[in-house]
């Protein structure tokens, strides 16, 4: 329930919650404006009493700058920011306002619209009196000639309101060295006013591009230690900055010659060491423990990299000769927490292989480098012409140890495809991902088809260009006969229409639309006014209901305003939704679970 005491010219508000009926409403509120609010019962609760919340509604220009205060002495306060009718929080706060458990929430607006300002429980549902304040926030200041910092240096600062901020708002200032290329550098950014992050980049057509940041490390505590090998000869931008947006106070920042990195031994390909982690080994190219180990490939050879312990979690990482990172693993092996890492070489010369633990545990691992056959060039599959294969000992095989078939195909942006893979050996397995040196899936299915364990995998093509489909098995010792088809299922349908009062009847069939996770969906359209209030039902007897609600981007993505499954019953589907503004929107009827076919009945009316 809440109680609103207006220190701007808004009094208008305090008519909109003179009851506890209206403890559910969302709550208009301006720059200016200070409630005197409780959380209590009757509020809003979040699903298994995680938390109980007010809700505030904020009208907000593009770019403008807002701040919130939530003071509580009863609970640990927490403010969270959403666009209305979604569900997912642009940004969040819990002490940030550096006094004990209140919150200070800053956020920019990056469009003109409605939002949702969230006062809450950290957790649980036992609240009490919070004040809670909104105002608008000076436009920040515009970005300074970075300060110069030498190898050796350190240098004290402070951040403030007045300070440029970065894209996610989080105040910073800069700091300039030049360095070569292979130079290593340790830089550390300390504070006992907020949690820093040390971010190092260049500036490229005046927008600064990062090249390396840290957070914590387990030497440091919440301070930032980063150790940055330079790629160029080039001048270099540090950015001190907090990890949240309302950071801000005094910082030292230094600037020093990382350690040098441990003796690297020699590794043959074909070759297995038994090694140890030790508090006595060198440090690696992050800063952290590791062994070093150095090897010669020629370009176009494909290596393999095996890590594994019975002592700790491994981490491998891959390393040309002027110690730029290639590739990197944690846990790519066949099982646990052991390391694999498939790469093909790019050039003839020397590489260097970093062994060490995913954080700083100490003990014996086993690391192995093998060479493993370049994968088959892929087999053309043209669009409705079924194949039949086998998969055996002699193909390729991927990270997990799977063996597979590959085949290449084109399309064009937003061409929707659709892989039927079926065997009567082993449990199928389809990934589809763009053509290139390294394979890496956009999109997999495992039993979509929902007849066993064959697979469908349906996916709308990203971009005009060529692609590759993989056909394997599940599991690593799968090996047998297939067929496999790839159809063209043309563009998504068009949406349909839908007026508020009316019911739509439909039927899901495997040609209509898909989603992201390979469920189907029709789609209509409807236009409404701003605020107008809705409430969307579907119901099926046939298919798990679920219902989204949006608009569609430029580009072609969808922006998600609302969504349900089974608010209704176990299998129905209800959202009651409002406007944001006035325009057309997209209402998706769809399946909870990919595969699933079947009619349904949609209902949009007016809340009552």
């Amino acid at each position: 329930m809440r109680r609103q005491t207006i220190l701007a010219a808004v009094s208008l508000l305090a008519m909109s919650i003179a009851t506890p009926t209206l403890a559910q409403e969302v709550v208009p509120l301006a720059p200016g404006a200070t409630v005197e609010g409780r959380i209590a019962d009757g509020d809003a609760t979040a699903a298994d009493d995680a938390y109980r919340y007010d809700d505030y509604r904020i009208r907000a220009r593009a770019g403008q700058r807002l701040e919130a205060i939530m003071r509580a002495a009863e609970f640990d306060a927490y403010l969270e920011i959403f666009r209305e009718g979604e569900s997912e929080s642009l940004a969040s706060d819990d002490d940030g306002l550096g006094e004990g458990t209140d919150s200070r929430l800053r956020f920019s607006a990056e469009r003109a619209g409605t939002y949702v300002l969230r006062a809450r429980t950290l957790a649980g549902v036992e609240g009490g009196s919070y004040t809670l304040a909104l105002t608008e926030r000076p436009a920040a200041g515009r970005p300074p000639r970075p300060t110069g910092i030498r190898v050796g240096q350190s240098i004290e600062g402070a951040l403030t309101a007045r300070d440029p901020e970065t894209s996610g708002g989080q105040a910073y200032d800069a700091f300039s060295f030049r360095a070569r290329a292979g130079d290593r550098f340790q830089i550390d950014l300390s504070s006992d006013a907020f949690d820093p992050v040390v971010r190092v980049g260049r500036m490229r057509a005046g927008e600064f591009d990062e090249l390396a940041m840290n957070d914590d490390t387990m030497e440091t505590g919440l301070n930032s230690r980063l150790i940055f090998t330079a790629p160029d000869n080039a001048d270099y931008i540090i950015r001190a900055t907090p990890l949240g947006a309302g950071g801000e106070g005094a910082y030292t920042v230094a600037l020093a010659r990382a350690p040098e990195l441990a003796p690297a031994q020699p590794i043959e390909i074909g070759g297995t060491i038994e090694g140890a982690l030790s508090e006595g080994d060198g440090k690696g190219a992050s800063g952290a423990t590791a062994d070093a180990y150095r090897f010669s490939g020629r370009e176009g050879q494909r290596i393999r990299i095996d890590m594994s312990s019975d002592e700790f979690d491994t981490y491998v990482e891959l390393f040309d000769a002027q110690h730029a990172s290639l590739a990197e693993d944690d846990d790519g092996g066949p099982e646990g927490t052991n390391s694999r890492l498939t790469f093909t070489l790019p050039r003839t010369g020397d590489y260097f292989i970093e062994a060490r633990a995913f954080t700083e545990a100490t003990g014996g691992y086993v690391l192995s480098l093998s060479e493993v056959e370049p994968e088959k060039a892929p087999d053309v599959l043209p669009f409705g012409s079924p194949i039949e294969g086998e998969i055996s000992e002699a193909d390729s095989t991927d990270s997990e140890d799977r063996a597979f078939d590959a085949f290449a195909f084109s399309g064009v942006a937003g061409q929707r495809v659709q892989a039927i893979m079926r065997s009567g050996d082993f449990d199928t397995y389809l990934q589809i991902g763009r053509a290139g040196a390294e394979f890496e899936a956009l999109a997999s299915d495992d039993d979509g088809l929902g007849e066993g364990t064959d697979s469908r995998l349906s996916f709308t093509l990203p971009e005009d260009g060529d692609y590759v489909l993989r056909a394997s098995p599940l599991g690593a010792d799968g090996k047998g006969l297939y067929a496999l088809e790839l159809n063209d299922r043309g563009p998504q349908p068009q949406p349909g229409s839908v007026l508020v009062g009316a019911t739509a009847r439909g039927v899901l069939t495997e040609s209509d639309a898909t989603a992201e996770d390979n469920s189907f969906y029709d789609a209509y359209r409807v236009t409404l006014k701003e605020d107008e209030k809705l409430v969307i039902t579907m119901v099926s007897n046939e298919v798990d209901s679920f219902l989204v609600v949006g608009r569609p981007q430029d580009g072609g993505g969808f922006e998600v305003l609302g969504s349900d499954d089974d608010s209704l019953s176990d299998t129905h589907a209800k959202l009651e939704w409002t406007a944001p503004a006035d325009g057309v929107y997209e209402v998706r009827a769809g399946t909870f679970q990919q595969g699933q076919t079947g009619a349904y009945a949609l209902n949009v009316e007016k809340q009552p």
